[in-house]
């Protein structure tokens, strides 16, 4: 078992995250690691090509790309305080894939990501990032963290 020396910390800002986050923190902290804060963009969220002008596409994406930004210093300002070794990234991409790859090409120890709890048709129908990502994240553990 290899030492915890990089955590990545998978948010999309919700609710749901802060719990994770705290977690995170709390094992950055235990194990003197870096903590990397990661957002993805979901690619699906943009215009599909074709249907609207291209011009109107990169705007969404400019627009898309800078409210992350802004969302993400916001989180970060709330949450890291007190925390000393942290970085922050903003990809844009399939989520689950995108924060498997940030783990392998970053050579994360650990993933923490926190998880809706949804449940029945709405978990059908939405999808689980945090569930794919822990059956297909190989480089690492996935700590997944649901709100009570």
């Amino acid at each position: 078992m290899k030492s915890i020396e990089k955590i990545l910390f998978a948010t999309d800002f919700s609710e749901a995250s802060e719990l994770a986050c705290q977690y995170a923190i709390l094992q950055a902290k235990q194990f003197n690691a870096k903590l990397l804060v990661f957002h993805v963009i979901n690619e699906l969220e943009f215009p599909i090509h074709g249907i609207f002008p291209d011009h109107y596409v990169e705007d969404h994406k400019k627009e898309m790309t800078a409210a992350a930004d802004r969302m993400m210093k916001e989180y970060c300002d709330r949450n890291l305080k007190d925390v000393e070794n942290f970085a922050c990234a903003i990809e844009t991409g399939i989520p689950f894939k995108k924060i498997i790859e940030k783990a392998e090409s970053d050579d994360v120890s650990l993933i923490v990501i926190g998880t809706h709890g949804r449940t029945g048709l709405q978990h059908v129908v939405v999808g689980s990032t945090a569930e794919k990502i822990v059956r297909n994240a190989c480089c690492c553990p996935v700590m997944t963290v649901r709100p009570c």
